[in-house]
């Protein structure tokens, strides 16, 4: 086989890629886009080129050789995003994984490091191929060398070849150097000639030959102008040449024949893949075979109940319910198990909801109960007509307490954890997928069993280590009590008035059918809006905007660029309000009125109490965290959201800045504590400090929406180039803006900088209550994962103790509600607001217990304020 040398141009694939690709980041938060895409087009290209030799060159910095010719050279470049800087440690330790060799050195660029390789790969007959986004690269094309070009972000390449060169651009590769010393080049900052173009130079150089002969010949240019530009220009024009033409002699330390290249292990690169959460890539690997992992389970005794006799019970009782799906209905469950120091004991569910008796040990709050998942427990039993009291342990939360980061919290999963190794994993038992489905009746008793066991043995071990995390007190009187509350609302539901949704369904056709009917008279002509491929030639051939990005299927229209697109013609925001409307009819409209259930009229959410790793709520099924609130007809939703009972309200409570507060708590900075201390508005304030600005009267409202992006964003550490696109200002604003911020509220930035330590220091940080999030990347060598877990640090204990604080403020206003006989109830938690809904009669009651809770619910240096509103609907409400 002859020998084939592989080039790739580190830098520039890995920029296109970043900005090809929507911003990804793995479970972990670190961002992935610009990876990810170079490891695709890697992927192809060892596939097609099949090299014997490859190097993947890098620039080494900002400075190189060509600075001293021009100190200007590549000025005009923004800094790189911090978003992708982070990326290029992951890049190389990922070609590390495939044993692909990366090289760069000081002084100099990728492009010379791949101009020197081409040169001694062709002049030995090596069969050379570069590939790169730069056509300056194609000034090494020869009859051995051919460049590849990425088009169309980095999904497709342009194979240049000396004869194509020619067919496309009329000049040879010894002239693409002059081209650019004439036309100059912004991406570098190359000045070239003024008012030549590419046209213009191309002339010059297939009537002329080289710059020098066209110098030689300058006076018999036609047309004065450019007489005079080339004249006066003239030393530029050389500048430029000696700037665009890639030292083919650099004093590299690599020579072709160490870089060869004979593959790399699946495993290896499997293991990289998986941590950076590539999956759709490992079928691309050849070769990766996992170990199936048999498990030897010892024979475990019980007793399959035929009666449930009150002399079962001990009041220290270990309780699982398995039920296949996540509906928790009574039809739901499989079975019910029960350990203690009696034995073992297997309850089917049609004897335990005829039995009195479990009913009574059920019901008893004196009978102590562990279990798993105690909210799904409570709302399944509910179902059965059977409310269970007295739990005292939870081992999903205590799980959840315990290891946040993991994904799952089943009881497989947690003796996998734990070392233990007597539980099958659910897929084993019940299979996955469509293929899901109960097992035979003695493997199903079985596996409820060992379950059941497991938590029966273990739960003393997972409460020992909690009291050592001084985080006992959190399950125990924060998520326990929470748990069952919610249980509580999630059985309870929410009336939806079906037929309102159905009309809201009706009117968003109608208005979607006359946006539509807009949308093809200013178009022209008719053609599917939901087609990018149809769309595309509409928007950027057609009516001529221009094109912002373009995918391997065509142009992009994605909502980013239609955004950019907003200002160039009326035809786009009525695009963009057309697919905010059609998602509200598919998503809210029509997924909601799936979910009503049938008997009670309701939607009966679920809240994923064990998930994020902040300690936040998520709810699913429907999701109502999630309903659009930004466009009035999102906001309309929520007046299909009713109360159940006749002469009654909803009543919203809202947390106020409940975030900031938290900061300002947490940093003790004196201006955000004095600023929410006085009731300013903390978003006029910021405005009027970042600004300059001295009377709030002068604050305008662009300027409070910066002030209030800064405001956030600090909180979640967002970086320049963050800001810039939220705010659509440049990043150099943004930098300024952040740099401002700072020199305000310095103790925020004190706390920044203290937390990150604290976090290198424990290895994790908490929330006011004692959560933890662990961070085991904050010490990492590889700079992308250590950002990453260093922003998380700093968030962590402000999102996550204002979770916290609202799961404190929903126990405290469960209990008052009881104690005062009232029959308002708490009906749906989203994101720092309560949804009640109570007689009217109470609503002067509830407007002075709902603040009263939920602010005095801990105790912080700056108030806590909560703003209300009740009215006929959740909309009213708001």
């Amino acid at each position: 086989m002859s020998n084939k040398l592989v080039l790739i141009d580190g830098n520039s694939i890995i920029y296109r890629a970043f900005f090809a690709l929507p911003l990804l980041n793995n479970d972990k938060g670190v961002y992935t886009n610009a990876v990810y895409g170079f490891t695709t087009m890697l992927l192809r290209i060892l596939e097609e080129e099949k090299p014997t030799h490859l190097l993947v060159a890098f620039d080494a910095g900002k400075t190189t050789f060509r600075h001293k010719t021009f100190k200007e050279y590549k000025g005009g470049r923004q800094k790189t995003p911090p978003e992708l800087s982070e990326q290029f440690p992951v890049l190389k330790e990922l070609l590390d994984a495939f044993d692909i060799k990366h090289y760069q050195l000081e002084q100099y660029e990728a492009d010379d490091i791949i101009g020197t390789l081409s040169k001694e790969g062709n002049e030995e007959g090596v069969e050379v191929t570069v590939i790169s986004g730069d056509k300056d690269m194609l000034q090494l094309v020869s009859d051995n060398v051919t460049v590849s070009v990425t088009r169309k972000g980095i999904s497709e390449v342009e194979k240049y070849t000396p004869t194509y060169l020619k067919e496309k651009m009329e000049i040879t590769p010894e002239q693409i150097i002059d081209l650019k010393a004439l036309m100059g080049d912004k991406s570098d900052n190359i000045p070239g000639v003024p008012g030549v173009g590419e046209k213009t130079a191309t002339k010059l150089l297939k009537q002329y030959e080289t710059l020098e002969n066209m110098y030689a010949h300058v006076e018999e240019v036609s047309g004065k102008k450019m007489k005079e530009k080339l004249i006066a220009h003239k030393d530029d024009a050389f500048m430029s040449k000696e700037l665009a033409t890639i030292n083919r002699s650099s004093p590299i330390e690599v020579k072709v024949e160490d870089v060869s290249y004979v593959g790399y292990e699946s495993e290896k690169v499997a293991q990289v893949f998986k941590e950076l959460g590539f999956a759709s890539l490992l079928n691309k690997l050849e070769g990766i075979t996992v170990e199936e992992e048999t498990l030897e389970l010892a024979e475990i005794e019980y007793t399959l109940v035929d009666e449930v006799k009150a002399e079962m019970f001990t009041g220290n009782d270990s309780f699982v319910v398995e039920m296949l799906g996540d509906n928790y209905h009574a039809e739901d469950i499989l079975g019910l198990g029960l350990v203690n120091e009696k034995g073992r004991f297997l309850i089917p569910l049609d004897i335990a909801s005829e039995s009195a008796v479990f009913k009574e040990w059920a019901e008893n709050p004196a009978q102590y109960k562990a279990v798993f998942d105690a909210k799904k427990t409570l709302v399944a039993l509910l179902r059965s007509g059977i409310h269970m009291k007295g739990i005292t342990f939870d081992m999903l939360l205590a799980s959840y307490l315990l290891n946040p980061s993991e994904n799952s919290h089943d009881i497989p999963v947690i003796a996998k954890q734990m070392g233990k190794r007597d539980v099958l994993s659910d897929e084993d038992v019940y299979g996955k997928g469509a293929k899901r489905k109960a097992p035979d009746k003695s493997e199903l008793e079985e596996h409820i069993i060992r379950k059941t066991n497991f938590l029966h043995e273990t739960m003393d071990e997972m409460i020992e280590k909690l009291k050592e995390n001084e985080q006992y007190v959190l399950l125990k009187e924060l998520e326990m009590p929470l748990a069952l509350i919610l249980g509580e609302m999630e059985h309870q539901g929410v009336v939806v008035n079906k037929e309102r949704l159905e009309q809201m369904g009706n009117d968003l056709k109608e208005r979607l059918s006359r946006l539509e009917n807009e949308i093809y008279e200013l178009a022209g002509e008719t053609f599917n809006i939901n087609s990018p491929k149809q769309l595309g030639p509409i928007l950027f051939e057609k009516l001529e905007l221009p094109v912002i990005k373009k995918t391997k299927t065509g142009y992009s229209t994605a909502a980013d660029v239609l955004e950019q697109l907003k200002d160039e013609h009326e035809i786009i925001s009525k695009l963009l309000l057309y697919r905010q409307l059609g998602k509200l009819q598919s998503t809210y409209i029509v997924g909601l009125l799936k979910v009503i259930h049938k008997d009670t009229q309701k939607v009966h959410t679920r809240y994923n109490q064990a998930l994020t790793q902040t300690g936040r709520l998520s709810s699913v099924d429907p999701n109502l965290q999630n309903i659009p609130i930004r466009i009035e007809e999102g906001r309309a939703i929520r007046k299909a959201f009713v109360p159940s009972e006749k002469d009654w309200i909803m009543f919203a409570a809202d947390y106020s800045q409940i975030e900031l507060r938290v900061l300002a708590h947490i940093a003790k900075d004196e201006k955000l504590i004095e600023a929410f201390r006085s009731g300013q508005d903390i978003h006029t304030q910021t405005a009027m400090n970042v600004f300059h600005v001295e009377k709030e009267e002068e604050v305008t409202d662009n300027m409070r929406r910066q002030a209030k992006a800064v405001n956030f964003g600090i909180v979640y550490g967002i970086s320049d180039y963050g800001l810039s696109q939220n705010i659509g200002i440049t990043r150099k604003e943004a930098k300024q803006f952040i740099d401002r911020y700072f020199d305000i509220y310095d103790g925020v930035k004190t706390y920044m900088e203290e937390i990150v330590q604290e976090a290198k220091q424990n290895g994790y940080v908490t929330t006011l209550m004692n959560r933890r999030r662990y961070l085991p990347d904050i010490t990492n060598r590889n700079f992308n994962l250590r950002s990453f877990a260093e922003r998380t640090a700093m968030n962590t204990p402000i999102q996550g103790t204002a979770a916290d604080i609202i799961k404190k403020a929903m126990i405290d206003l469960d209990i008052k509600l009881k104690e005062e006989n009232m029959q308002a109830r708490i009906l749906l938690q989203v994101h720092d607001e309560l949804i009640l809904e109570a007689p009217k009669d109470e609503i002067e009651k509830l407007k002075e217990i709902v603040p009263a809770m939920m602010e005095n619910t801990v105790e912080l240096i700056v108030p806590l304020k909560v703003e209300y509103n009740y009215g006929e609907s959740w909309f009213d409400a708001k």
